[in-house]
């Protein structure tokens, strides 16, 4: 797929992978437009797009609002004419045992993880078609192998995950692509914001950052499989060793799993 010139939307855009999303699909050639919750952190990112010689614009959308989306879709067309590309990365995640978990958590990471990119798809989803343009989905590898103390974000990405493959297959033959986009751990705030159990940011990374993915290095590999075509996308060693293990020994990995997450730093496990 050629990017120059292509309208790409990248929703939660204003830090972490959609951030670099923008900024790297911006210098391939592409017209960028961004969403986010936070108009400081929207303005902020549109001047580094901006500086870095990105054409882009952008708008505040709450990715778990159905209307906000709608207005997104039509924002866009009236900006730029058309859509070609679309980024679902708004996301959320969460730690905390369900036992311990207030259920309005649950539908909260639901409705911006799962939900966000239904309706993000819907309203974009004419103008793709239209183009023949692609549908990106920024999953997790939570989509294919749940985690303890990550209930509601692993239930987001499976059904992210299941969702996007029914769809890819609605639009086979229609000349529309759906990547599917599946990191490992990846270094972005996703962890300092992720909701405990009464729904509070727990505010710092219960890992080391620096060992990671970096989130430019996330978004280098989705161009790159978007332009070769590609249908899925595991990413970090980790990570695809995680989706191996899991769908040929699940139930050793059910306590390699656990074993991993219970050395975390505040673990929930006693």
């Amino acid at each position: 797929m050629e990017i120059k010139n292509k309208v790409v939307v990248v929703t939660g855009a204003t830090s972490g992978i959609g951030q670099a999303c923008a900024l790297i699909f911006g210098k391939a050639g592409a017209k960028i437009w961004i969403t986010g919750r936070s108009r400081v952190k929207l303005d902020e990112t549109l001047l580094l797009l901006q500086k870095e010689g990105v054409e882009c614009g952008g708008e505040v959308c709450d990715a778990a609002k159905a209307e906000h989306n709608e207005k997104m879709a039509h924002d866009v067309i009236r900006h730029y004419g058309k859509i070609d590309i679309l980024i679902n990365n708004a996301g959320i995640s969460m730690r905390a045992l369900f036992r311990d978990l207030d259920l309005k958590v649950f539908h909260q990471v639901m409705d911006i993880n799962f939900w966000g990119t239904v309706y993000a798809t819907k309203y974009c989803m004419e103008e793709i078609i239209k183009n023949k343009g692609a549908i990106i989905g920024v999953s997790s590898i939570n989509g294919f192998r749940g985690t303890p103390a990550r209930t509601a974000y692993t239930a987001s990405k499976f059904a992210m995950n299941g969702f996007l493959e029914a769809l890819r297959t609605e639009v086979m033959k229609l000349g529309v692509h759906v990547l599917v986009v599946c990191p490992g751990f990846t270094a972005s705030n996703i962890r300092n914001n992720a909701l405990t159990a009464d729904g509070s940011p727990q505010e710092e990374s219960p890992r080391d950052e620096e060992k990671m993915m970096t989130a430019d290095q996330v978004a280098e590999a989705i161009l790159k499989a978007l332009i070769k075509g590609k249908r899925d996308l595991v990413l970090t060693r980790q990570g695809k060793l995680a989706s191996f293990l899991n769908k040929w020994v699940p139930g050793i990995m059910d306590q390699v799993v656990y074993n991993h997450m219970a050395k975390e730093k505040d673990s929930p496990f006693k």
